[in-house]
């Protein structure tokens, strides 16, 4: 359920089981290595095609045109349409993360949470939404009738952490409430969609 107290309408907390990507050591070289494998044209830069074609769900899938894209967006350095090596790390801790809360949800393993799971990962990241919400978020990023796979997931993560921090530059006092004008409220949804 949503709650007004002090900034728990989207504090997406770390999950400490997901380690962050080092500078050093082995997971930094795999890390190189699968990135220059995926920049098919030595560009030193991924493209949301070039990212689709490293990013599985989980069923030998891809991920989604969409869901890379807005991952590409979300990690440009320079707001392109393009990601570089650190923005890739980033992607790859991030994704790490949503992946561990989604299968921690995901208990039959078939690749897919229900819409109460979904509720369920979400509060474990610290977000404290109304059933409302989370059913409008969950029937916006479902695949298929009663169900989200992994990357319709990080969508909605995305979805909701990029509208929560519109929501806080308005919410100066951390109460949970804001009043805003029409023009705000329009570029804040634009920016966040």
């Amino acid at each position: 359920m949503y709650s007004s107290a002090s900034n728990s309408y989207g504090q997406q907390t770390s999950n400490p089981n997901v380690s962050s990507p080092s500078s050093t050591g082995p997971q930094d070289e795999d890390l190189i290595k699968w990135f220059q494998a995926v920049d098919q044209d030595k560009s030193g830069k991924i493209s949301s095609i070039e990212l689709r074609q490293a990013l599985v769900v989980g069923n030998g899938a891809h991920f989604s045109f969409e869901a890379c894209e807005l991952l590409v967006k979300m990690f440009s350095s320079e707001n392109s349409k393009t990601i570089d090596l650190q923005g890739f790390k980033q992607l790859f801790h991030y994704v790490n993360q949503w992946k561990t809360s989604f299968h921690m949800f995901d208990k039959d393993s078939s690749g897919a949470i229900d819409e109460t799971e979904l509720g369920q990962a979400l509060f474990q990241m610290g977000y404290r939404l109304s059933n409302k919400s989370i059913e409008s978020l969950f029937n916006k990023f479902a695949s298929k009738p009663g169900q989200i796979t992994f990357d319709g997931f990080i969508l909605a993560c995305v979805q909701l952490h990029k509208l929560t921090n519109a929501f806080r530059r308005h919410d100066t006092k951390l109460m949970g409430t804001i009043t805003i004008g029409y023009e705000d409220f329009i570029q804040a949804v634009v920016e966040s969609t």
